[in-house]
């Protein structure tokens, strides 16, 4: 896998990206990475809801899902531009050409890849997921695994198999990944220079 070149060289500018489906855990996972490796940690969903002044939720029964995915795009453009940052984006934010564009050529793209049956168990009592409020959630799981997965694999740079794991050991997983292509120096975290 080629090392995306804005970052390659520039320890100061790591951008990470967290792909996959709800409840697979990109937020969990990168806010202990970013703890980890000293690089700040954004939420898209969060920066999605500031720039809204309302929930997801909220908006997307207000406005439909074609209304929030442009938001979802411009909001995650911005946030792709500038570094060190570890970005959590939201299960859909692959669907967009561009946005799967942007992410790959801008910054290192882990997939955290999650079955349906666990997603389920982990997002089985999670009101605030519009997508997942449906007489059937694991079919709808299995439905976005069918659509997704294939995009998850296009974007990224590497792909870590969630299972059962506890969080420490998968942000260790990730952090492997990382440290094998070159994107980090586990004796230099990136946050280390002054740049935050």
């Amino acid at each position: 896998m080629h090392k995306p070149s804005n970052i390659s060289g520039d320890p100061r500018r790591v951008m990470i990206f967290l792909v996959g489906l709800p409840g697979s855990g990109k937020s969990t996972v990168g806010r202990q990475l970013g703890r980890r490796l000293r690089i700040p940690f954004v939420d898209s969903d969060q920066a999605i809801e500031m720039r809204l002044g309302c929930t997801i939720r909220t908006f997307f029964e207000r406005e439909g899902e074609a209304a929030f995915r442009e938001v979802e795009a411009q909001v995650i453009d911005g946030l792709t531009l500038d570094g060190p940052r570890i970005l959590a984006t939201g299960g859909g934010a692959v669907l967009r050409s561009e946005t799967r564009r942007n992410l790959r050529e801008r910054g290192y793209v882990v997939y955290l890849k999650s079955q349906p049956e666990e997603l389920l168990r982990r997002v089985r009592n999670d009101a605030k997921r519009p997508l997942l409020q449906v007489a059937d959630p694991l079919q709808r799981l299995r439905d976005l695994f069918a659509l997704r997965d294939p995009l998850y694999h296009e974007v990224a740079h590497c792909t870590v198999e969630t299972g059962r794991p506890s969080v420490g050991n998968l942000v260790q997983s990730v952090v492997s990944q990382l440290t094998l292509h070159g994107i980090i120096d586990p004796q230099h975290p990136p946050g280390t220079d002054g740049a935050a």
